[in-house]
């Protein structure tokens, strides 16, 4: 996962929409080439497939491929214990032979209002390559932008070359390292990364997440 701090959900937690199965779940966006749904619980041996078929992500990140029990916290688990958010939205990207061939994991308003939270950003490796990751994410940005957000934050484990540039090149900017992150069978350092949507500044950002200052604990 991009970012990996999981846990209960907050007594401030909002619920918004209905979670949906994938051939009636629009969320209201679509990339040239693909569907683009809400998934849930109940489409976790779906999401193990698509895990087995691309397993280099997991593979390299968690030195394993999730098994079936494990997409359930992976993937479905909201935020940790006292974390403010509005949901845990599950994207799934379906193309047009009807596959899953990618997914999204992203939080609403995490820690702060207007504050999105990308986790996993994961596609098919087939579609590696091609330019599909640059259309999705262009897609998942200008959504979260419909929906209220003015920050897009992730995390990316350092060393995983591939997705520091992609990240970089989508406009991300480095604001503060966390090590030590147990993921899987590994333990690696995250780079946690921000991206203006609206006007602002690092500094802004910093103001509303103080947890991100390169100083805090």
């Amino acid at each position: 996962m991009a970012g990996s701090e999981r846990g209960e959900v907050d007594a401030r937690t909002l619920k918004r929409g209905r979670q949906l199965r994938v051939d009636d779940s629009s969320v209201g966006f679509d990339v040239v080439g693909f569907r683009v749904v809400e998934l849930d619980a109940a489409d976790a041996p779906r999401l193990h497939h698509f895990f087995e078929k691309s397993p280099e992500y997991f593979e390299r990140i968690f030195g394993e491929v999730p098994g079936p029990d494990e997409v359930i916290s992976e993937v479905l688990d909201p935020p940790p214990d006292g974390w403010v958010f509005t949901k845990n939205w599950i994207l799934g990207f379906i193309d047009e032979q009807e596959n899953l061939s990618g997914i999204a994991t992203v939080v609403s308003d995490l820690l702060a209002p207007g504050v999105w939270h990308i986790g996993l950003f994961v596609l098919d490796s087939a579609l590696h390559g091609g330019g599909a990751a640059h259309r999705l994410f262009a897609g998942v940005e200008r959504w979260a932008l419909d929906n209220g957000a003015h920050w897009l934050r992730l995390g990316v484990v350092e060393g995983n070359t591939r997705a520091e540039r992609f990240w970089q090149r989508c406009g991300f900017t480095q604001c503060r390292t966390r090590g030590a992150i147990q993921m899987g069978r590994r333990s690696n350092t995250i780079r946690v990364m921000v991206k203006p949507l609206t006007v602002g500044t690092l500094p802004d950002y910093l103001s509303l997440v103080p947890r991100d200052r390169p100083e805090s604990a």
